[in-house]
């Protein structure tokens, strides 16, 4: 029977499985509703893989990306912002309802994998991955394998502080992680959309077109975006000095970051001449599912 990899998307409110062939292509997929509680979830993971190992007639690796992390000394995830799924042994308790290994990781981490793989770095030795939607995060890969690091934060750039503030910019906000002035306070999507349109407001993704149409205040806003965004990824660079940034989330999409970032960023890196490229992602929302898949080493035996 062949050995096929599958990667399993871990939403909060969707629960999505992809199968990929050896070649990288997706060759089965399927969602299903988070029924919002443990239990429940890990069956709906279970029946996934069951129901596409049967329809496939394959055996599959199973890799799963989730919204938070494996803290390594517990061995219970930590830092989900689906809570019910914090302090739980998700990866036992999937593994133990498939009765095989499977490999758990952040979500953002497994977006750099994908991207890093075979997406828009692909070649690339040290890839930073960028998630700007809701919320900010990120994920290291070098040769090919994630970074995530002792305490398996490895990445999580949104919850620096915002480098080389400006007076305008204090006092600063408190995050939900309950430090004061993070990244993720200033250029996550919320934030930006609060930023242009005042407390309460939540959607960005109308900015680019009414800064277009000759709306100063979004406008201004996108260019203040723009120089947070710039300085927080110049920061990066001067720590980890990436051999490309991919950007993904929802942000992703504003097409005059990958304009205005390079130049932007210049002013705060420690080089006379930079040329870290700014990517769009290949795979957009595809990319968890894959890079989950990517937690698993190809497999080196196939049968038809």
């Amino acid at each position: 029977m062949r050995i096929l990899q599958a990667g399993v998307d871990f939403g909060g409110t969707k629960i999505e499985l992809a199968v990929l062939d050896l070649a990288g292509d997706v060759i089965w997929r399927r969602r299903a509703r988070n029924p919002g509680n443990y239990p429940a979830a890990v069956t709906v993971v279970r029946d996934l893989v069951e129901l596409a190992e049967t329809h496939l007639n394959a055996v599959l690796t199973v890799g799963i990306g989730i919204p938070g992390a494996i803290d390594p000394v517990t061995a219970r995830i930590k830092n989900a912002n689906t809570t019910w799924l914090n302090d739980t042994r998700f990866d036992v308790d999937v593994a133990h309802a498939l009765g095989r290994a499977v490999r758990v990781q952040n979500d953002a981490n497994c977006f750099a994998l994908s991207e890093a793989v075979d997406g828009a770095a692909a070649g690339k030795r040290v890839v930073f991955g960028v998630i700007i939607g809701t919320g900010v995060g990120g994920g290291i890969v070098v040769d090919g394998k994630l970074l995530d690091g002792l305490h398996r934060v490895g990445g999580e750039w949104g919850h620096n502080p915002l480098p080389w503030p400006r007076q305008d910019e204090f006092p600063m906000p408190t995050c939900f992680c309950g430090n004061v002035g993070c990244l993720e306070r200033f250029v996550a999507g919320p934030s930006l959309a609060a930023d242009c349109d005042g407390p309460g407001h939540w959607d960005a993704s109308g900015l680019p077109d009414r800064a277009a149409a000759g709306d100063i205040a979004a406008g201004a806003g996108l260019r203040r975006h723009a120089d947070r965004l710039a300085r927080g990824l110049a920061q990066v660079v001067n720590l980890i000095d990436p051999d490309a940034i991919v950007l993904g989330g929802g942000l992703s999409n504003m097409q005059h970051l990958y304009d205005v970032l390079p130049r932007l960023m210049a002013r705060n890196v420690i080089a006379d001449d930079v040329v870290t490229p700014i990517l769009q992602n290949r795979y957009g929302d595809s990319s968890g599912v894959r890079g989950a898949a990517w937690l698993w080493p190809r497999p080196s035996n196939h049968q038809g």
